[in-house]
């Protein structure tokens, strides 16, 4: 994709089963209210990324990661005029379960409980973890990632809260939910699924807000753009998939498609059919930012060294001593 500059590549490598891959550059880009299935783990290049989550503006600049659970509703545009590049990677909640089962002391289903971490070995990492996955390195790409996340559970991680008792309101809530998902293609007005419920729809709007962080068309889209993506992997064409879950037609899933997801559909399964391509790469981090929020000091990059070492290349300062892998063993 390109628009005065911005560029976007989402895709997957084969031997990194339930992981979603993106590097991106953006200006004036603005990603509406949405969720993701998978963690969330992007590790900021150059510029500012600013992104509402709890209830709060996160900034997240060069060396930092903006981290977020499954599920959680949030935002994304630039905070500052030349915007912001990044690389991330979305690995499922499963595999997260896994390595913090197998590396970390958290009890339960594991999360991160800040949304960003200033950590520029980390930020690293992920971006190695992309070059690697470049590269069809499998070894360095799967190692790579289970050392990020462990440096990540251990740093920034806890277990995420159980869910409270359900109000009646959250009853009320998830049926509205479930009878959306249900009727995605052909869904009611507000007034309609609020009386087929036994509610009124201020009452709805104020039940489905407090569960689920947006209202419930705001919701549907996402949910239709979700389900589009599933169909977008199994081989359906752009334009079917936008019938099957209620667009009226392939433009209006782009639009939706392109403010979610960050690319558009086509370009999206196109990268997903082919894993191997090789493509254009965009440049790993540079450049210098302090943010405001962040109290830590990082060490400067020289003209001469502008970018991190390859991942065959270890940094001087080592692996972290926190992870459960070294480069010789």
């Amino acid at each position: 994709m390109a628009r005065s500059g911005e560029r976007a590549r989402h895709w997957r490598y084969e031997e990194l089963p339930g992981v979603d891959l993106l590097r991106a550059r953006y200006i004036h880009k603005t990603f509406v209210r949405h969720t993701h299935e998978n963690f969330v783990i992007a590790a900021i290049a150059d510029g500012v990324e600013v992104f509402h989550h709890g209830g709060a503006d996160q900034y997240a600049g060069p060396g930092s990661l903006a981290l977020v659970n499954p599920d959680t509703p949030h935002t994304g545009r630039a905070g500052v005029p030349e915007g912001w590049r990044y690389g991330a990677v979305y690995p499922s909640p499963d595999l997260v379960a896994e390595i913090a089962a197998e590396t970390t002391a958290i009890r339960g289903t594991p999360g991160f409980t800040s949304p960003v971490l200033d950590d520029p070995y980390a930020a690293h990492l992920v971006h190695q973890v992309l070059r690697a996955a470049d590269e069809g390195n499998a070894l360095a790409a799967d190692t790579l990632l289970r050392v990020a996340v462990t440096r990540l559970l251990r740093r920034n991680g806890g277990s995420l809260p159980q869910r409270a008792p359900r109000t009646a309101g959250a009853r009320v809530a998830a049926r509205a939910r479930a009878l959306l998902e249900a009727r995605m293609t052909e869904p009611p007005s507000l007034e309609r699924l609020a009386a087929d419920l036994g509610t009124s729809p201020f009452a709805l709007l104020r039940a489905f807000r407090a569960t689920y962080g947006m209202p419930p068309h705001t919701w549907l889209t996402d949910a239709r753009v979700r389900r589009a993506r599933h169909l977008l992997d199994s081989g359906t064409t752009p334009a079917e998939a936008a019938l099957a879950v209620g667009f009226t037609d392939q433009p209006h899933l782009n639009r939706h498609f392109t403010r979610i997801v960050g690319v558009p559909p086509g370009a999206y399964q196109r990268e997903r059919k082919n894993v191997q391509d090789p493509r254009e790469r965009l440049p790993l981090p540079s450049g210098a930012w302090q943010n405001r929020q962040l109290t830590q000091t990082r060490a400067p990059r020289t003209a001469e060294n502008p970018t991190p070492p390859s991942y065959e290349t270890p940094s001087e300062s080592g692996w972290p001593s926190d992870c459960p892998v070294s480069p010789s063993g």
